[in-house]
């Protein structure tokens, strides 16, 4: 199956390979970043840390952020477009939400970190790409260092958007979410769980996981909503399957029912996937993308409904973006 670049771009061409990641070494209890080309997913020259866009080889974290060994900090990923940060407004509040959920300070408000973010989008022309912001919380647990800092850092990168298949195959694992957790559906910067999940189903050459909860209902996959369609309805998992509220998915309850179509918030079973007539999955990086396997079982795909359902969500996204910059010219 070929390889698509994640939400239409309007652009053509070969995928750039090369870049900027990070490369962690530490040194005299000093962590540092530097230069490392490796792939086609790489985050941007420049990065903007607390009070500063610096290149990313000067960017300093230390050890001594218990929260930022432990995993305390909360993190987003928005979608660049036309040089603009789509449905900010969306991914701010689910960062104030999440942030309530686990007792981290918010120090910043939403217009400041929107004022840096696009600080990095230009430092690093973006045009079509992605930008996460973390907010890491620094007073927590007992090893912690003496030095000063602030109580939470602010990080905010960019990269391009990722590759991924037209058709993708998903794997399926028991126990992938806890739904009565209180951190369920915290997007929080521990995410082992997710990154150990597709390492281990893209050995076997599966693309993406479905992960089941206590309970043996479908709650999402590691980085990506999921939907089926059956008997004229598209159905998703409710929040309390342990799924993230994704931001396109939030947007697909809201803009499907202008094309005709039913998005129902209800329970899933495998078997419920494995018997409908279409399954796709949605991310702020990827859209909507077809599913033609889950766990050995095939699927129709692509379908009608998620293709329909992809152009009316471009169409969201291109209309947010010409409203943002007609404002920004005034």
């Amino acid at each position: 199956m070929p390889l698509k670049r994640g939400p239409k771009s309007g652009r053509s061409g070969n995928y750039v390979r090369s870049g900027w990641c990070a490369n962690v070494s530490v040194t005299s209890g000093t962590i540092w970043f530097s230069r490392r080309d490796r792939g086609p997913r790489v985050i941007h020259a420049f990065v903007f840390h607390n009070e500063s866009l610096q290149p990313i080889e000067k960017v300093r974290l230390s050890p001594g952020q218990a929260g930022l060994i432990s995993g305390w900090g909360i993190f987003t990923t928005v979608r660049i477009s036309r040089g603009e940060a789509f449905a900010y407004e969306r991914h701010w509040r689910r960062l104030e939400k999440d942030a309530a959920v686990i007792h981290l300070p918010m120090t910043y408000t939403a217009a400041r970190i929107r004022v840096h973010l696009h600080e990095v989008i230009r430092a690093n022309k973006v045009t079509e790409g992605c930008a996460r912001i973390y907010l890491v919380y620094n007073s927590v647990g007992f090893w912690q260092s003496a030095e000063q800092r602030p109580p939470v850092d602010l990080i905010i990168y960019s990269a391009g958007l990722p590759e991924h298949r037209e058709i993708v195959r998903l794997a399926l694992r028991a126990h992938g979410r806890h739904a009565a957790s209180p951190l369920s559906g915290v997007k929080t910067i521990s995410w082992l769980n997710n990154v150990w999940s597709i390492a281990e189903a893209n050995k076997e050459g599966f693309d993406e996981v479905v992960m089941l909860n206590e309970r043996g209902e479908v709650a999402e996959c590691t980085s990506a909503n999921i939907f089926a369609v059956k008997d004229g309805k598209i159905l998703t998992p409710p929040l309390n399957s342990g799924c993230l509220e994704g931001i396109t998915r939030g947007i697909l309850l809201e803009i499907a029912p202008e094309a005709g179509l039913s998005v129902v918030e209800n329970s899933l079973r495998p078997e419920d996937l494995y018997s409908a007539e279409e399954i796709f999955i949605s991310s702020t990086n990827r859209n909507l993308i077809s599913v033609g396997e889950i766990a050995g079982h095939p699927i129709p795909a692509p379908g009608p409904v998620s293709q329909r359902l992809n152009d009316l969500f471009d169409a969201y996204v291109s209309e947010y973006v010409s409203r943002r910059l007609a404002s920004a010219a005034r």
